[in-house]
């Protein structure tokens, strides 16, 4: 298969991940870049911002004409994450790969386990404090490998505060589209050194795939779309932990 293919085919896949369940799309993005299309864990975190952040900012505006974001709430959010991100990115380039890479395979682990348990109620107050927070590890965990944080900043607006899971779902969007583009402030060295026969269209399935994965949602189960995307990740992380390690 050609290099064209894998990268079409995964980028239609990530898309799906973003578009369906407000996230998880770069944890996917990131193993197959280094394992489908050679790239090096740190071009590969660089590639999956340009890609979740276009793909994001495309089905942040279908959430948007939903009616699905909150965009004070999630501003300031996202504003708390602006200078993690921009930092955890500059130190990203100057890690060992194996060390990137046994990270990115514990991130995919723990995003695996939150889509399995099940969901968490609403407090019934908002908590600015552990808001701020929250943002700002969302933030620093997007800068350091190149993953949105929409598997955990989904469940963080539900639970810090007080979203219903359609709000959640739109306004993680807004929340990874600002950090990954904090992030590539820091990384433009790195952008221009890669391969963009590979990442643009990557990045184009991606897009396309995103406004699919909103149609997709509607139609099947959302604990059932979890399931799977789960079952799949717990699997990414293995492989790559087994190849951190060995």
């Amino acid at each position: 298969m050609s290099v064209l293919v894998l990268a079409l085919v995964a980028g239609a896949v990530v898309g799906l991940a973003l578009g369906a369940l407000g996230g998880g799309g770069s944890v996917l993005a990131v193993p197959a870049l280094i394992y489908l299309l050679g790239f090096t864990p740190a071009a590969a975190t660089t590639a999956s911002l340009l890609i979740v952040a276009a793909a994001t900012a495309t089905s942040l505006y279908a959430h948007a004409r939903a009616g699905h974001v909150r965009w004070r709430a999630g501003a300031a959010f996202a504003a708390a994450g602006l200078v993690p991100a921009a930092l955890a990115g500059a130190a990203a380039t100057r890690l060992p790969q194996p060390v990137l890479t046994a990270a990115f395979a514990a991130v995919a682990a723990l995003a695996a386990v939150r889509m399995l348990r099940p969901a968490t109620a609403a407090p019934k107050e908002v908590r600015p404090l552990k808001a701020a927070g929250t943002g700002a590890g969302l933030g620093a965990l997007t800068g350091l490998l190149g993953v949105g944080g929409g598997f955990l900043a989904v469940p963080a607006l539900v639970t810090v505060l007080a979203f219903e899971m359609q709000a959640a779902v739109g306004t993680s969007l807004l929340v990874i589209t600002t950090n990954s583009l904090a992030s590539l402030m820091t990384r433009t060295g790195g952008a221009a050194e890669l391969d963009w026969a590979v990442v643009a269209p990557f990045a184009g399935a991606a897009i396309l795939g995103a406004w699919d994965g909103r149609r997709l949602a509607a139609k099947v189960s959302g604990a059932r779309l979890q399931q799977v995307f789960a079952v799949l990740l717990l699997g990414v992380a293995a492989v790559m932990l087994v190849d951190a390690v060995v």
